[in-house]
C-alpha cells in the first residue's frame, strides 16, 4: 500500500475511534490539560516566517524529507480537517508570525493544534517542542515533561496525561495551551531580549520520538516512531491566540479622551468662577 494511503487509513481508523469511543480511555498521568476549542481564539498566525522539514526517518536520511501539506496550511483558523496540515518530519520545524502579537494574560495565552485522534489504547499523538520570540532571533523554549518511559511503536497510542508543555496532547478539534507566565523568569527576559507581553513569533519543532531528545527534566521523550512516510512527524494544523497584545493606538486614544474630559471639566469650573453676580 502506498505510504500516503497507509497514513490516510490510519487517520480513518482514528475517525471511527472517535465515533465508537465517545470518551477517551482511563487517564493515569497528572497532566490533564482540557485543551482549547478554536472558537475561543481571538487571533491566529498571519504569516510563515521560516520552515525546515525534517527527514521521514532520521535513522535513514536516504528516504528524503517529509512532504505532506503546505506551510501555508498552518495560517488562519483551525479548520478541523485532519489533512489540512503541514507535516514536519523528524525534527522539522516551522516558525509563525503573529501580526496582533501574543500577550501574557490570565491562564493560557495561545494554543497549538495538531491532528491527533483517540483509539482504544489512548491518543495517537505526535509531539512538538514550543518556542517563542519577540524579535524573531532569540527564542525561549517552554520546559516540557514526559513521564512515558518506554519507546512507542509507529502506530501505538499514549496516555496524553503523561505529557506536559508539548504540543500535540489533544485531539484534532482542541489545541494544546501554553502560558507565557512560565517564561517570565527566563534568562532572555532578564537580558531584555524577550518580552512576555509582546510575543511575535512561535516556533514549532517536531519531537523525534525515539527518545533521543529530552524534556526539561532531562528525561527522554517518546512518541510514535518510526513514522517513515511523507506525512511523518508533527502535523501542525494551526496556532491560535487567546490573549493578543493591546492595540497601542487604542491606549493613546483612551488617554487623549481622558485628558480631553479633564480639560473640559477645568474649563467649565473656570467659567462658573468667572460668572457675574446678579441677573
Amino acid at each position: 500500500m502506498p505510504l500516503i494511503l497507509k497514513t490516510k487509513s490510519l487517520r480513518l481508523f482514528g475517525r471511527l475511534g472517535l465515533i465508537l469511543f465517545v470518551t477517551e480511555p482511563a487517564l493515569a498521568g497528572p497532566y490533564n490539560d482540557p485543551g482549547h476549542a478554536p472558537i475561543t481564539m481571538s487571533a491566529w498566525a498571519t504569516a510563515v516566517d521560516s520552515f525546515s522539514p525534517g527527514p521521514v526517518d532520521i535513522a535513514n536520511p536516504g528516504l528524503g524529507v517529509a512532504q505532506f501539506g503546505l506551510p501555508a496550511n498552518t495560517l488562519g483558523p483551525s479548520t478541523n480537517e485532519e489533512f489540512d496540515v503541514y507535516s514536519l518530519g523528524d525534527g522539522g520545524e516551522i516558525t509563525l508570525f503573529f501580526a496582533d502579537g501574543i500577550a501574557n494574560g490570565i491562564g493560557d495565552d495561545f494554543a497549538v493544534y495538531e491532528n491527533g485522534f483517540f483509539t482504544p489504547g489512548g491518543l495517537f499523538a505526535e509531539f512538538a517542542f514550543i518556542e517563542v520570540s519577540s524579535n524573531g532571533i532569540d527564542f525561549a523554549r517552554f520546559d516540557s515533561t514526559s513521564l512515558h518511559a518506554t519507546p512507542v511503536s509507529s502506530f501505538a497510542s499514549v496516555d496524553r496525561t503523561d505529557y506536559d508543555n508539548l504540543a500535540g496532547d489533544q485531539p484534532l478539534d482542541l489545541g494544546t495551551g501554553f502560558d507565557l507566565a512560565e517564561l517570565t523568569n527566563h534568562p532572555l527576559v532578564y537580558a531584555g531580549l524577550l518580552n512576555p507581553i509582546d510575543i511575535q513569533y512561535v516556533r514549532v519543532i517536531d519531537v523525534v520520538g525515539d527518545g533521543s531528545q529530552l524534556d526539561g527534566l532531562g528525561q527522554p521523550v517518546y512518541d510514535p516512531y518510526a513514522t517513515a512516510f511523507a506525512s511523518g512527524g508533527f502535523d501542525i494544523n494551526a496556532v491560535g491566540v487567546l490573549n493578543t497584545v493591546p492595540e497601542p493606538r487604542l491606549a493613546v486614544m483612551l488617554a487623549a479622551g481622558v485628558f480631553g474630559l479633564a480639560m473640559l471639566s477645568v474649563r467649565n469650573r473656570g467659567k462658573r468662577r468667572c460668572a457675574p453676580f446678579g441677573p
